[in-house]
């Protein structure tokens, strides 16, 4: 038996006005995912535990049969284990985005434009990152570049308890003073994304990337704090090999931290502009080396949330299906038995432009035990079913159960 996840990172939605009060899943020409409904099991999974932020960290830990009450840590961990970091216990980890922000004299008074400076690449962050390190790193202070605009902070002998470290995508086009943290313990932190302003708003990188019309890097801001994850091996838990094909370092951490396979693809972005094709022959190529369980993450409706793009929404759900879904579901032919689950971890409605902690819709597609299922898996077919599943942790059984 094979099982195959395929995660639409913040597909569930809220109806949107744009759409015609329509969510992007009820929108979006999804032949094949529709196919496999009309089969399968569809029903609500409640991802986040109450309490918890509905933060990708926790959903995806949760879908992946991982309970957030007992391993989660933070998230900035585990993105800090994807990229290498060898934590101390008394080590604390923050995300470090790179961002564009507005250029009002006080820094209180500034505007979050854009939480990831306009999809700058790896090599160009890289650079900004060194810049940043150069100048604010020392033995408490270290930082350390990832991908994209995701960066990570580790500080020695930290602490969490840093009041309110608000994720720069929850606060887009928003005057971002009263998202700086007043707690003292944050106080070194607050100063050093203050004064990276200053220090990168005439970076070469920056200049370069304003006379090509695009939106510079002109500052660091820190959030995620959290300590060495703790997870038990997929394997020992799960009694199989696992495999985590994703282009983001959260999930490559997670997988790192579980002990799971997390192949590289060249070209995987997070966005709708990854490979598609790529991620989706890695997935099929885990099953082939031994692993019995893939799970395939996509970033990209996700980031389309946040920017409330919801055509850019609908078509990333669409390339998906088309992309991925075929090169999936050619690949299990080769085994006699085989399931394939596809969900979002958490919404990401357009109309918020941040998560939401609402029960997603899911689908469970079981080849030798076929049901009828419904016509078009979305939203609102999935809450008609009545089927409701109360943690990602009992999802994972269920998926699992013969």
């Amino acid at each position: 038996m094979k099982y195959v996840v395929v995660l639409y990172d913040g597909m569930a939605d809220y109806p949107v006005p744009q759409l015609d009060g329509k969510t992007p899943m009820m929108v979006a020409n999804k032949p094949n995912f529709d196919a496999l409904g009309k089969k399968g099991t569809v029903g609500l999974v409640k991802t986040v535990p109450d309490g918890m932020k509905p933060g990708s960290d926790v959903a995806n830990m949760s879908v992946m049969g991982f309970d957030p009450a007992i391993y989660y840590t933070g998230r900035s961990p585990l993105e800090a284990a994807s990229i290498g970091v060898d934590l101390k216990d008394t080590d604390v980890t923050l995300r470090c985005n790179i961002v564009t922000l507005s250029d009002e004299e006080n820094y209180e008074d500034k505007t979050m434009v854009d939480y990831c400076a306009g999809d700058i690449s790896t090599a160009e962050a890289q650079e900004i990152i060194k810049t940043v390190e150069e100048h604010f790193g020392s033995d408490i202070y270290k930082f350390y570049s990832g991908v994209s605009y995701r960066h990570c902070l580790v500080w020695s002998d930290g602490t969490t308890d840093l009041g309110s470290m608000t994720p720069p995508h929850d606060i887009s086009g928003r005057v971002v003073g009263e998202y700086l943290s007043k707690s003292e313990n944050a106080k070194d932190l607050i100063r050093m994304m203050k004064e990276s302003y200053e220090l990168l708003k005439n970076h070469p990188v920056n200049l370069k990337r304003i006379s090509e019309g695009k939106r510079p890097a002109n500052s660091i801001w820190l959030w995620g704090e959290g300590r060495k994850p703790a997870l038990s091996p997929f394997e020992e838990l799960y009694g199989m090999k696992g495999a985590v094909v994703s282009a983001v370092d959260l999930l490559k951490g997670i997988a790192k931290c579980a002990k799971m396979e997390a192949p590289e693809v060249e070209g995987a972005t997070g966005y709708i502009d990854t490979n598609f094709e790529g991620k989706a022959r890695a997935g099929v190529e885990a099953l082939k080396n031994g692993c019995d369980y893939a799970y395939l993450h996509f970033e990209a409706p996700d980031e389309c949330g946040h920017r409330r793009e919801p055509e850019n929404k609908v078509k990333s759900i669409e390339m998906i299906d088309s992309r991925v879904l075929p090169i999936i579901l050619d690949g299990l032919k080769d085994y006699d038995d085989y399931k394939i689950m596809i969900l979002p971890d958490h919404p990401t409605p357009i109309v918020t432009a941040t998560h939401a902690s609402d029960p997603v819709p899911f689908m469970i597609y079981h080849k030798n035990k076929e049901v009828v299922g419904v016509d078009t898996v979305n939203e609102e077919t999935a809450k008609q079913t009545g089927i409701f599943v109360g943690s990602g942790v009992e999802l994972m059984k269920k998926f699992l159960e013969d």
